[in-house]
């Protein structure tokens, strides 16, 4: 199949990929634009996990009050470069990012962060629920209740709020692949009137 400019131009516009990279992948789907898609998503996955190691020293500080004046985010978006800080895609994603942390109200950014006294609490609550089951579906439990609280606290884990089937770590690592550069939060504040 004859891959033409127009079916670059347009997998460029779905994905936000480079054009040469495009077209390569549109060869090797043998033009089936879904596969290309799925191949690029795929890349830019792969790409953000080698750029996660880079220092993102530019950025953004992002600001969002929620309608009504009740809700507040201030968020630090960090990138490699004042090229990339400048652009509208990441603009677009320290808003996102702001409103999303406005709706879910994470308590931290990744689950690195969540304190080890309250991992081990959790993992006793979960031991708890498990009276007289089998080591591996004890085991299965333990993990199950740590990975749903992860989901509730930690931003990174959490559904994105506009796409709840992707996390907003699967965000970000998207982003990541579109901008060419490692991109990652620094910090957070969510302020609300009358409590949190």
């Amino acid at each position: 199949m004859e891959i033409t400019a127009a079916m670059v131009g347009e997998l460029r516009e779905r994905t936000g990929a480079g054009l040469m990279d495009c077209k390569r992948v549109l060869v090797e789907s043998g033009g089936d634009m879904e596969s290309a898609v799925v191949a690029l998503r795929k890349k830019g996955i792969a790409g953000a996990a080698k750029k996660a190691d880079r220092e993102a020293s530019e950025g953004t500080v992002e600001a969002y009050i929620h309608t009504g004046g009740r809700i507040g985010v201030l968020l630090q978006l960090n990138c490699e470069t004042d090229f990339v800080a400048k652009t509208e895609q990441f603009h677009v994603l320290a808003k996102d990012l702001c409103l999303h942390v406005a709706a879910s109200n994470p308590s931290y950014i990744s689950k690195e962060q969540v304190p080890e006294e309250i991992v081990r609490g959790e993992m006793e609550i979960g031991e708890s629920q498990c009276a007289g089951k089998s080591d591996s579906a004890r085991e299965s439990i333990v993990r199950g209740r740590l990975a749903k609280y992860y989901a509730s606290t930690c931003l990174l884990e959490q559904p994105f709020v506009k796409n709840p089937a992707i996390s907003v770590g699967d965000l970000i690592r998207e982003n990541i692949g579109k901008l060419g550069e490692n991109v990652r939060v620094v910090n957070f504040a969510r302020f609300q009137t009358g409590g949190r």
